[in-house]
């Protein structure tokens, strides 16, 4: 994929007064349908953690945090979230939260180390969603379930954005199709694996691409995962075949968390078993944290999405490259 793709002919539906409004509206159905269907508590998000909690995001171990010194706290550093994969498991148990509920939080984080594209963005915005489960809702099926859950709940946004703006046609499709990462490789062995994505979420319009994080038979990941929340064969990436863009649109990351075994073995084979000296990780060993599951859905992307812009930089406001600056002149209004 190029860094900046206009689509031929590309000409936003709504103007931008209509956009801001159109945003605002997507944000407020969508987190009505997303409440309703997975009984969510609305909680307050944190912009930053200690940096020796344990609780930021790794990403995929490679992602720089932006750290802080904080003189009011003896000079120690803060970092901006990545995201609140783990913040949200701790927020459960403090805040007396049961198996059947969960929360949501409104998040805000800076990824500085991003390759911006049509796609991403050094800003991001998302739903940073956490739910109590049982042991034995740790299953595929259950998994599944909830997947489908969210689907509808974009599903039923996108329908009440089309009431409200005609002109926005942008349809999804709510049945989804599972597929494992190693079925993927071994239908595209060929291929890398985000065109392994886009062959296959173009012929499946809504695809959830399942376990991912653990190597797969060769040698590779179908992408990387820290070893310290999901379970790696119990999550995955929920994605939409995109026609502006004639792409894959990845709209959210999800899935049932590590238990001590889980998180045991994945940092062992992450080479990352250093992370048990922090808080968090000692939590999960003890088994003193709840069994959840959980993930983020990109508010940015989602609004991209379900109004069909071409660029992310029309639904946020970030900072962008000079290159990407001239590729939308006069064709793409960045916010």
């Amino acid at each position: 994929m190029e860094k900046t793709i206009i689509p031929k002919n590309y000409k936003s539906t709504l103007d931008i007064y209509d956009t801001q409004t159109a945003i605002g509206f997507i944000k407020r159905c969508f987190e009505e349908a997303l409440t309703g269907s997975l009984k969510l508590k609305r909680v307050s998000a944190p912009l930053f953690v200690d940096d020796h909690s344990g609780l930021n995001d790794n990403l995929s171990g490679s992602e720089r945090p932006v750290t802080f010194d904080i003189p009011a706290l003896n000079n120690n550093n803060g970092e901006i979230v990545h995201s609140l994969a783990k913040w949200k498991r701790v927020a459960l148990k403090q805040y007396d939260f049961h198996v059947g509920n969960g929360l949501y939080a409104d998040m805000n984080a800076i990824r500085r180390d991003e390759e911006l594209d049509n796609l991403h963005s050094i800003y991001v915005d998302q739903w940073d969603w956490e739910r109590v489960i049982s042991r034995e809702q740790r299953t595929l099926g259950y998994l599944k379930e909830t997947v489908q859950g969210l689907v509808n709940a974009i599903a039923e946004t996108s329908s009440r954005l089309h009431t409200k703006y005609p002109k926005v046609e942008t349809v999804i499709d709510t049945n989804v199709s599972f597929i494992t990462s190693q079925e993927l490789a071994d239908l595209y062995p060929e291929l890398r694996s985000k065109e392994r994505e886009n062959a296959y979420v173009k012929e499946h319009p809504t695809t959830f691409i399942l376990q991912i994080g653990d190597l797969l038979k060769h040698g590779e990941p179908h992408d990387n995962r820290s070893p310290d929340y999901d379970d790696w064969t119990l999550n995955g990436d929920l994605l939409f075949w995109y026609e502006p863009l004639g792409c894959a649109i990845e709209l959210s990351s999800m899935g049932i968390r590590v238990d001590d075994k889980a998180l045991l073995t994945q940092l062992e084979k992450a080479n990352a078993k250093d992370r048990l000296a922090y808080p968090f990780h000692q939590q999960v060993l003890n088994n003193e944290l709840p069994l959840t599951i959980g993930g983020g859905i990109g508010q940015s992307r989602m609004c991209m999405l379900l109004l069909g812009k071409a660029h992310i930089g029309e639904v946020q406001v970030s900072l962008w490259d000079e290159e990407t600056i001239k590729a939308c002149k006069d064709k793409i209004f960045l916010l």
